[in-house]
């Protein structure tokens, strides 16, 4: 009998259950293209607005999967777990640039596949591809190869790895279904189960600068994403992070990428950037059996920052790939930086009490550090750096931020975008809890 997607699609727009084949031909389709950008839109607010049972969620998962390839490392002897991360992204999170060679330099193999930006959210993979000549969708050949050169190789899910969910998350990003929380199960799973894990540690934002800014939601999306992956034998652990206020003291493309060098580096960085960095990793460490304790893990990763070696696999990891081999050395000379560069000026003295994280990452996307259609190209240059903390003390004219932008209107505007989003009072804030482990 002849499949019809949209009878599929009317199914769980009513609120009906769709079964493991349904959903398997569901998948296949949206990754062969056979399925029509407005259907896969239409099926993703379907589920957007009914959702999906543990066991579609599951089914979905392994059929968005089973699109492409699977890395099997069993016949490489790799000497060490295979091990990743993942954020559900957030402003300034630029943490997997450097806890991918942090574990690799710890004794771990670290195929991470990341993604793009989600809406106002920015992407690993768009990090990435402002590093001049780095093959962010490399074939699992070069993936391998990589692998072997520095034991990181943190890139996009490439022609052959889950196509369907590729294709999936660019529809979603403009579809206003980021949030929905099944297909965020599914895009993250599929792609991680595709690459061979022993582990995962999920990093899952909460706060105004999220993709699910309640935390309750945070917390289910955490355990269907553990109770999805036991299905398919992946252990997890999961934390709840903050992001009420930009991880990172900057929040663009080629911005980033420079801050994720300085801390590779052994330099000076947020502390709050420092810490999360250092619990995912210890965390990843314990399930893959590369410490005894939380304590010993940090001190190891710790050791990597210090001692050189997670430049090093960094480094190794963007040669292999195709980069400049002495990015870490001259990153100046190689990544983008946009013409015009803007101050922000506090517009009273006292503490900053409150930071509209959400308005920063949509000031990026409108400078052009992020995208409103699907293939659009974004400026690698552009963005913002120099972001107060909350608690930061400033005086009035004292620059809150600083803009990267292509030309002086819209540096203007995201500059006032930057105003509006900081608040400034007469009371320094209460610390909020950074981390919040679940499960």
């Amino acid at each position: 009998m002849t499949w019809l997607p949209q009878e599929t699609i009317r199914i769980k727009r009513d609120g009906g259950t769709l079964d493991a084949a349904e959903l398997r031909r569901v998948a296949e389709s949206i990754g062969d293209g056979s399925l029509g950008d407005a259907q896969v839109g239409a099926f993703a607010m379907a589920v957007h607005c009914r959702g999906m049972t543990p066991a579609e969620c599951a089914a979905f998962t392994m059929a968005m999967r089973d699109t492409g390839e699977v890395f099997d490392w069993s016949s490489e002897s790799l000497p060490g777990p295979v091990l990743d991360k993942h954020s559900t992204g957030g402003i300034g999170d630029l943490v997997s640039l450097a806890l991918g060679p942090m574990l690799a330099a710890c004794g771990a193999w670290v195929p991470m596949i990341v993604g793009r930006g989600l809406a106002h959210t920015g992407g690993t993979l768009d990090k990435l591809e402002s590093i001049p000549g780095y093959q962010s969708r490399p074939p699992p050949e070069r993936v391998r190869r990589a692998l072997r050169d520095a034991g990181v190789a943190i890139i996009g899910a490439g022609e052959r790895i889950a196509p369907g969910d590729r294709r999936l998350y660019a529809i979603r990003d403009v579809t206003a279904t980021v949030d929905c929380l099944p297909l965020i199960v599914a895009s993250i799973l599929s792609k991680k189960l595709a690459a061979g894990l022993h582990a995962l540690v999920l990093d899952i934002k909460t706060g105004g600068g999220a993709v699910l800014p309640e935390a309750e939601r945070g917390r289910e999306l955490a355990r269907s994403m553990i109770s999805t992956a036991a299905k398919a034998g992946l252990p997890v652990s999961a934390f709840l992070t903050d992001m009420s206020e930009p991880l990172a003291r900057s929040a663009g493309n080629a911005l980033e990428v420079r801050e994720a060098i300085s801390m590779l580096r052994g330099e000076a960085c947020d502390p709050r950037l420092l810490e999360l960095t250092l619990a995912l990793g210890a965390e990843a460490m314990l399930l893959g059996r590369l410490a005894g304790d939380a304590d010993t893990a940090r001190a190891a990763l710790a050791s990597s920052l210090a001692s050189g070696a997670a430049a090093e696999r960094f480094a190794r990891m963007v040669a292999s790939l195709g980069g400049p081999a002495d990015l870490m050395e001259m990153p100046e000379a190689h990544l983008a930086r946009a013409p015009v560069a803007l101050e922000v000026p506090a517009s009273q003295g006292g503490f900053v009490t409150a930071i509209d994280t959400r308005a920063l990452g949509l000031a990026v996307v409108a400078l052009g550090g992020g995208r409103t259609a699907p293939h659009q190209s974004i400026d690698p240059g552009v963005g913002l750096d120099r972001l107060a903390p909350l608690g930061a003390t400033v005086q009035k004219g004292e620059p809150i931020a600083r803009v990267h932008a292509a030309d002086a209107a819209g540096a203007e505007a995201a500059a006032a975008a930057i105003t509006g989003a900081y608040s400034i009072g007469g009371e320094r804030p209460e610390a909020r809890p950074l981390i919040e482990r679940i499960g």
